[in-house]
């Protein structure tokens, strides 16, 4: 019997072309996935607006989901108009307003050697009701930890897919970060710049300038944060991508996580500890306040993702159309 403790308000998942009672469960303990971490993913959000829930980006996180499929030799067993239908579905039957959804494509029970031979690719789909991923670090700013663990590196592993297995990095590191009393941990790159978070995205703003990294810094360009470029640039604020020293976060006028779990969480205090050799040293961020840029840009996504600015509604698709 498996409960919804963490998993608010979500009552049926999908799988299998059809829908399944949250506590039934239907995935082998031999499964490859559960083994190798053989799966690929998506995050996305559905919110609240005077049409109904609306789901944030999804023609765009299907892309990316067939892309990272795609990357694992996955045959997709469903075409992306039909996992389309699938979410809007258990949105619907989950009688949700507003949603965290995550797809899931996995190679499931069938052999167990390395290469999965013979075992089937299948889909879940599920949805809860899930509030800011840190919590009230999202309005307050968080304190972050840069671990000594560098992040995996785009010549080891295409890091434009959500692959399963290559987010055991982002458990240990976050795991590390809390275990230590910070609220999240920052990863460097081989290069010794600014990666990301272990979910997250991450922009600085420096003497009014919004700058964020590329993938040629081993991140996965979030859709939050092509997004957040769209809108700084329609609010006329400069952006600017390119790498991030830890110098340039520790002097950062702002800096804050972006991504679609944590949405825009200003980031206020920086703790290094990626040479375990040194001392830990802390730095404040600008202020150490959420910054007025970083307030601006929340603004305008919030009101975005809820439907109320006209020229966006491009990036919504509504569940109950």
């Amino acid at each position: 019997m498996f409960e919804n403790t963490y998993f608010p308000r979500a009552k049926k998942y999908w799988q299998k072309g059809k829908l399944h009672d949250w506590s039934q469960a239907l995935v082998h303990s031999m499964a490859h996935a559960l083994h190798y971490g053989s799966s690929v993913f998506e995050g996305i959000r559905a919110y609240n607006t005077s049409k109904g829930p609306a789901i944030f980006r999804l023609p765009e996180h299907i892309e990316r989901f067939f892309h990272s499929a795609a990357t694992i030799k996955m045959q997709v067993p469903y075409s992306k108009e039909e996992i389309a239908r699938a979410i809007k579905l258990v949105i619907k039957e989950n009688d949700l307003e507003s949603a965290y959804i995550r797809p899931l494509l996995f190679y499931n029970y069938g052999n167990l050697g390395l290469v999965p031979k013979y075992s089937p690719v299948e889909l879940t789909i599920a949805a809860w009701d899930w509030g800011a991923y840190l919590g009230p670090k999202t309005e307050k700013g968080a304190k972050v930890y840069i671990v000594p663990w560098r992040r995996i590196h785009h010549s080891q592993l295409d890091m434009t897919a959500k692959l399963g297995g290559m987010y055991v990095q982002s458990t240990i590191c976050g795991m590390e970060a809390r275990s230590q009393g910070y609220d999240e941990a920052v990863l460097l790159n081989l290069e010794g710049n600014i990666a990301e978070g272990p979910g997250e995205n991450i922009f600085i703003v420096k003497d009014g300038v919004l700058k964020t990294n590329d993938k040629r810094e081993s991140i996965l360009e979030g859709i939050t944060r092509a997004s957040l470029l769209e809108i700084a640039a329609d609010l006329g604020i400069k952006t600017h991508i390119g790498p991030l020293a830890k110098e340039e976060l520790f002097q950062a006028d702002e800096a804050f996580f972006s991504g679609t779990a944590v949405e825009i969480t200003p980031i206020t205090r920086v703790v290094d500890g990626s040479n375990p050799q040194e001392e830990k040293k802390e730095f404040t961020i600008g202020s150490g306040e959420v910054g007025e840029l970083n307030r601006r840009l929340s603004k305008s996504y919030q009101n975005i993702i809820r439907g109320k600015i006209e020229k966006y509604e491009k990036w919504l698709t509504y569940v109950n159309e």
